[in-house]
């Protein structure tokens, strides 16, 4: 069961994961991809994080948008099916790996590259990870 200061945790992630999809989609639009494509991870994780705080009462403390996603599976068929999908995977990892190749490295992302990163996120990432 989740306590008062677990469920306002959880709408605090919920909140910044929505802010940092608004985000991306603006920063794409005035041409900052890098920092859209950090912005598009940032909402998948933190979604993943509520959504795994909501539903097990904890998350692991990664990064790793993959290793969230594995643990929504065991609560979650539709989590579990998307990741048996190797396009998907692709797509996950890719924008997992923004992470860090948006702050760390001389790493720059494309308009395509970026656009058709933002329109699996906000067409199937979106609809599996909320619909947790």
């Amino acid at each position: 069961m989740l306590t008062r200061l677990s469920l306002e945790e959880a709408e605090i992630l919920k909140e910044r994961a929505l802010i940092f999809l608004k985000n991306a989609e603006y920063l794409i639009e005035q041409g900052y991809n890098d920092i859209g494509a950090f912005n598009m991870e940032q909402y998948c994780q933190l979604m993943a994080k509520y959504k795994l705080l909501l539903n097990v009462g904890a998350y692991p403390r990664t990064h790793s948008l993959t290793a969230l996603l594995e643990e929504l599976s065991k609560i979650s068929t539709r989590v579990a099916d998307f990741l048996r999908d190797g396009g998907n995977v692709i797509y996950v990892t890719k924008i997992e790996d923004a992470y860090i190749g948006s702050r760390y490295l001389a790493r720059r992302y494309g308009a395509v590259e970026v656009n058709e990163m933002l329109r699996f996120v906000k067409g199937v990432c979106r609809d599996v990870i909320e619909g947790i």
